[in-house]
């Protein structure tokens, strides 16, 4: 194996293990934008190696693609972490003015019944 194989090969298993490492760490499971963050620095490092291999850098390649894609992949998964957050939230107010309509029928009901007892 060359000295530029054994780089690449010896890169992606040191990414896949710092992300493996940093994913253990977190200490729950993993949110939207650490996914994003995680997706986007494996496929940078991935589209780095193989265009720094076009140039005989793959290591330099993928380290930089790996560092871009980290930060685009987080940004990406921040404003999809944003989106469901916003959903959460949207469907709360839509249970409680469920349960408050649900209310208001029965108050209703009740009233209609007591109308047509007297």
């Amino acid at each position: 194996m060359t000295g530029n194989k054994c780089l690449v090969k010896g890169t992606g298993v040191a990414l896949v293990a710092a992300s493996v490492f940093l994913a253990g760490c977190s200490g729950g499971p993993l949110g939207t934008r650490e996914k994003g963050a995680g997706i986007g620095a494996l496929g940078g490092a991935a589209a780095g190696g193989i265009i720094g291999s076009a140039v005989g850098r793959p290591g330099a390649g993928a380290a930089i693609g790996g560092a871009f894609g980290l930060g685009a992949g987080a940004l990406v998964g921040d404003q999809l972490q944003g989106h469901e957050n916003t959903n959460y939230q949207q469907q709360q107010q839509i249970n409680r003015n469920q349960a408050e309509l649900e209310r208001q029928r029965q108050d209703l009901q009740r009233l209609q019944r007591q109308r047509t007892e007297y």
